[in-house]
Formats: C-alpha cells, structure tokens, sequence
C-alpha cells in the first residue's frame, strides 16, 4: 500500500467509491473530484494497493493565512479494505497538513456512523452539535466535530 496525493486521473475512482460508500447522501461525482484536486488550498490523498485507489481523503485550508482553519471535506476507504488501518493512515496526513500550520478542524459526520466518529475522537475531535437533516437526500443527521489547534492543545494542559 501506498499514499500520493490524487490527481486528475483518479477522480473517476474516487467517484465511484463515493457512489458505494454514500449512495443514500447525494455522493461526488468526477467532475466535484476534478474541482477539489484542483483548488490551491485543497489536500487531496489517496491509498493504491498496486494501482487501484481504495483510499482517498480530503481536507480545505480556509480562513487567512495567518489564522487557518482546516475542513475535512471527504474520507472514504473501499468497503473491501475498511478495518486495515488505511482511515487512520489518511487521517494522519490530514492531520499532519492542520498541525503543521497549527490549525484547528472541523468536519460532519453522520451520527449513526460510529467507527468513523470513533477513529475522529482518537485524533482528539469532539462534538460540538448536531445538524439536524443535514445530508440529503437521507435527511440523516450529522454531528460537527471539532480539534483544536495545537497551541490551544498545549495551553490546556
């Protein structure tokens, strides 16, 4: 296995995992991919076992430059390799890219989706409300989780 940052070429694939791993929430097609890839404050990674994408996450730098914040916008891991570790393996990299500037993230996930908001709360996100029919078409709920910044991390201890 393997991690590189996605390019064009890979939004085909991403967008086909999406279509398995959020059928009922209105999933990304290529062309969301494409403009996500091509963003200059986006962080697009993916995990290949060989040549096949079974992995990908995403992640926005937003705000000023001097104060950035970091989004997740996407992580997904193909049905066939979920419980191996690759989500921790994307997170890292996600995380990595926040700490680096010192940013705090955010992200939604749906509140029925336990192993993924376990694996948030490892890397020291916690809930701060719930969105109420947040993802369409479903009309599932989702929790917004947020991390603090490394500083903030340091100055609480």
């Amino acid at each position: 296995m393997k991690i590189r940052e996605l390019r064009a070429a890979d939004a085909t694939r991403c967008a086909e995992l999406e279509s398995q791993l959020f059928a009922g929430d209105n999933p990304w097609p290529r062309d969301v991919f494409l403009v996500e890839f091509n963003h200059p404050w986006t962080f697009y990674w993916g995990v290949f076992d060989e040549e096949l994408l079974v992995g990908y996450a995403g992640v926005a730098m937003l705000g000023p430059r001097e104060d950035p914040e970091f989004e997740v916008h996407t992580i997904g891991v193909d049905p066939a390799y979920q419980g191996r570790g690759l989500g921790r393996a994307l997170m890292d990299q996600m995380v990595h890219a926040a700490d680096a500037v010192d940013a705090q993230m955010f992200l939604e996930v749906r509140t029925d989706n336990g192993p993924a908001i376990g694996l948030y709360e490892k890397y020291g996100f916690t809930v701060l409300a719930t969105r109420k029919n947040y993802y369409q078409p479903s009309g599932a709920d989702a929790y917004t989780m947020a991390r603090k910044s490394l500083s903030e991390s340091r100055s609480e201890k």
